[in-house]
């Protein structure tokens, strides 16, 4: 049995509002743990569009997806959040009024009083790439993230993208591997420069292969992958061996195991109240991009709204005996000690 991993609130989503939620459940003493199946914090603005400049933070005239994340994650360090990423619930179980157990594909289980589910538009997948058969190897050697290196020492790795999880992972791997071969349809790459540069230099030096080409089969038995074939982009096809492959072919966004949670929806998003953002579940909460009411507006700002009346109900599931006195950071030095600036 896995021992589970107790928390005040468990936040479903690492983006923006699920990291600003973190900052207004801290300010009221609750300790957070979240849950992202992306690997690293910062939801659409970090994986979709960190480049990109966003003008409707209030007192921040510009600002970019990747800045507004470093600042958020700034913001929310005197509060030390744990996350847990590359990981997705796969089951939320009522044990308490209120308590919840979580389970995820990584199997690990928590314990919470209260859940947030701060997942945008939902939960990021990966694209499944257009290669007959492939199904019956996911999860046993097609794997689409990875979670723990040392399952591919020592093995022949075929890894197919070109962006940057693709180059990150060639560099990352290429030392644990038996061999391992980057596929790309075409020269040009979507990845940072410095690591396009380090993958050729490694490709030059023999230590790793680098086929111009796409996938065009796959062979195998039992799950077990054993190899690929390659449509080389000059027509011919070349047979690659190997024991793993990791495609990487970006991420769509889908509403994944929430829409089992028994949870009313509308239009597959989430229906909340306005008043404390709280599903039809009590103790389970939504705010951002994944709920709806009347007059919602999907926007970062309103999201941060969201969070902080949430935190309020929140509260007095957490603390039921606890008195709850509003407060302001401007003036209270009791908050202005947890956020270490007295």
């Amino acid at each position: 049995m896995t021992e589970p991993i107790k928390t005040d609130i468990l936040i479903i989503g690492a983006g923006p509002i699920g990291l600003f939620a973190v900052f207004e459940l801290g300010l009221l003493d609750m300790k957070t743990h979240l849950i992202d199946i992306l690997d690293k914090p910062g939801g659409q603005c970090a994986e979709l569009y960190p480049d990109k400049p966003i003008y409707d933070i209030p007192g921040v005239p510009k600002c970019t997806g990747a800045s507004l994340v470093d600042s958020l994650m700034a913001q929310i360090k005197p509060f030390g959040p744990v996350f847990h990423l590359t990981e997705m619930v796969q089951s939320i179980e009522r044990i308490g009024e209120p308590a919840f157990r979580i389970t995820t594909d990584a199997g690990k289980i928590f314990e919470t009083k209260v859940v947030v589910i701060a997942a945008g538009g939902g939960s990021f997948q990966p694209k499944r790439p257009p290669i007959p058969g492939i199904e019956a190897y996911e999860d046993k050697s097609v794997h689409y993230a990875v979670r723990k290196m040392d399952v591919f020492k020592g093995k022949r790795i075929l890894i197919v993208g070109g962006g940057d999880s693709a180059l990150d992972w060639t560099l990352n791997l290429a030392p644990l591997a038996s061999h391992l071969t980057l596929v790309h349809r075409r020269q040009e790459f979507r990845a940072a420069p410095d690591s396009v540069n380090k993958m050729l230099a490694l490709a030059k030096d023999g230590k790793i292969d680098f086929v111009l080409g796409q996938v065009s089969a796959v062979e195998g038995e039992g799950g077990q992958l054993k190899t690929a074939i390659v449509k080389r982009n000059d027509g011919s096809s070349v047979a690659i061996a190997c024991e793993a492959m990791l495609p990487f072919f970006g991420l769509t966004m889908k509403l994944g195991p929430v829409a089992n949670w028994g949870l009313k929806l509308d239009n597959d998003l989430i229906v909340v109240d306005t008043e404390k953002f709280e599903t039809s579940a009590p103790g389970i909460f939504a705010i951002g991009d994944i709920n709806t009411y009347p007059g919602k507006l999907k926007l970062i700002l309103c999201g941060f709204h969201e969070a902080a009346l949430m935190a309020q109900k929140a509260h007095r599931y957490v603390f039921p005996d606890k008195k709850l006195t509003f407060q302001y950071t401007t003036s209270s030095t009791s908050l202005q000690k947890k956020l270490g600036v007295t």
